[in-house]
């Protein structure tokens, strides 16, 4: 048995990011800090599907969900090995409560690749990735409980969503403060995931100041509620913040959990 794994939440930016001076450069050097990890599950809050489907186990080509960039961002690779042992045992985990699909079609998404160019670029790691089969707090939570035991085979359980997500708020520099409203929700986010405050950030929708501000749809929010349930059984649950700050007016806060 290998030492238990952390688990992450990252908020995971557009794919200019790689031209951001800062951000990668602040990528880097948390996966410098991190365990080396034998594969990297992968949740994203670009891919939304029920029941839990998980990635090609075969080889799939990346996804450019993305509209209205620079040819050059089409053209990036990140050619991953694909991690059939790991799916494997994603679907034992979860089979008493789902049976687990496979999408031989489905390549990473750039919730996935954009990051792990970043923080793993020699793209060595065997990288699966998972879908959310709901937004639901509490069920993402459940979910992230059953997918605990990967953290002790040495797998890196990432979260990839943004800290807070309003596209309508996004400003024209990159460097510029956020709206306040945006900047209250990440004050909060900072406070409740730095005390491990579980309770608060499941029920953030009614709790969060500016909630709904920080994110009129709740996706790149949600995978924080599977690493919190993947780390809550271990006492892993105060998240150590890595990164913070804004990009284009949005919080690009990410934490270590364990």
């Amino acid at each position: 048995m290998t030492d238990r794994m952390p688990a992450l939440f990252l908020s995971h930016g557009a794919p200019p990011l790689a031209d951001d001076p800062v951000w990668p450069r602040q990528l880097k050097a948390w996966a410098r800090k991190l365990p080396r990890p034998q594969a990297i599950l992968m949740i994203s809050a670009h891919w939304e599907e029920a029941p839990v489907t998980v990635s090609s186990t075969v080889g799939a080509p990346l996804i450019y969900d993305f509209w209205g960039f620079p040819e050059k961002y089409y053209q990036v690779t990140y050619d991953a090995p694909t991690a059939p042992a790991l799916a494997e045992t994603v679907g034992g985990l979860l089979a008493s409560s789902t049976t687990v699909q496979v999408d031989q079609s489905r390549g990473l998404d750039h919730g996935a690749y954009v990051p792990l160019v970043e923080m793993y670029p020699e793209a060595d790691v065997p990288v699966l990735q998972l879908s959310l089969p709901t937004l639901d707090p509490r069920s993402l939570f459940a979910l992230g409980q059953q997918l605990a035991p990967l953290r002790d085979d040495g797998v890196l359980i990432v979260g990839s969503g943004f800290t807070t997500h309003n596209l309508r708020a996004m400003t024209q520099y990159v460097d510029s403060p956020p709206l306040p409203q945006l900047a209250e929700f990440d004050a909060w986010a900072a406070d409740v995931v730095t005390k491990g405050d579980i309770d608060a950030i499941l029920d953030f929708a009614t709790k969060a100041p500016e909630a709904r501000i920080a994110h009129p749809r709740t996706e790149h929010w949600a995978p924080i509620h599977a690493i919190l349930g993947a780390v809550s059984a271990s006492g892993d649950e105060k998240g150590a913040t890595e990164i913070e700050g804004s990009w284009i007016g949005l919080s690009k806060r990410s934490w270590t959990f364990g």
